[in-house]
């Protein structure tokens, strides 16, 4: 996993969800209905470009206050944040709120996401809410359940386990291709072929979108367009 190229994450980072989405499913050789998120989610900030890394998986809950007190409850944080910033880098948080009203208490705001960007964390992706909106660290990228002004109880109830967020299973270490469209996880054996099938379905739709953009475009320059197209391999 370490030795993976880290130019290939920022070759993948160039591209949207949705056509990594395209890519596996050439990749893989069929469409699935898993492996991406399912439920929309609020994306703090549509322009940034793509997030890809490695996930950091927990469990937050914020109805009521944690069963850690003292210095145990300190201890176990840093050991989350000590886990959420280990190796191999990028990191993406993944964190699935267990609150039957998920977001009653935000885990991510002002100081969160500094801190989670300190140690080299790129966003996060959760069923939770986010706040502090204004002044979340500067191109950290957060895609959240909801939107709230509280924090309530919220807490970490445990990290490094599977967990699923809007939909989309999640085991620690997975690889995360994220933006505002939402998650997608790309399967280790399917990432060295990305490349290829992302160049497949670009110039797949090519000869479409040409045609529909054209000014005397009509129903048999489709039909032409679409033959076109499923010569492209």
């Amino acid at each position: 996993m370490s030795g993976i190229d880290q130019d290939l994450f920022s070759h993948l980072a160039g591209f949207d969800t949705p056509t990594i989405c395209n890519a596996l499913e050439e990749a893989r050789g069929f469409r699935s209905t898993e492996g991406f998120t399912l439920k929309p989610l609020v994306c703090a900030f549509t322009d940034l470009k793509p997030i890809v890394g490695f996930a950091r998986t927990a469990t937050i809950r914020a109805t009521r206050p944690s069963d850690r007190k003292g210095d145990e409850a300190r201890q176990h944080r840093l050991a989350y944040y000590s886990y959420v910033c280990s190796e191999p880098h990028p990191t993406i948080a993944v964190i699935e709120d267990l609150d039957e009203h998920k977001g009653t208490g935000a885990f991510w705001g002002e100081v969160n996401t500094a801190i989670h960007k300190g140690l080299g964390v790129l966003g996060c992706v959760t069923d939770g809410s986010i706040r502090d909106l204004d002044m979340i660290a500067p191109g950290f990228q957060l895609l959240a359940g909801s939107v709230g002004p509280s924090h309530a109880f919220v807490h970490c109830v445990d990290f490094g386990l599977d967990v699923t967020v809007a939909g989309m299973k999640v085991r620690h270490g997975d690889i995360i291709h994220a933006d505002r469209h939402g998650a997608t996880v790309i399967p280790l054996d399917l990432l060295p072929k990305l490349p290829a099938a992302i160049d497949v379905c670009i110039r797949q739709e090519r000869p479409i979108l040409e045609a529909a953009r054209s000014a005397d475009f009509d129903i048999e320059m489709l039909k032409r367009a679409m033959a076109e197209a499923d010569e492209i391999h």
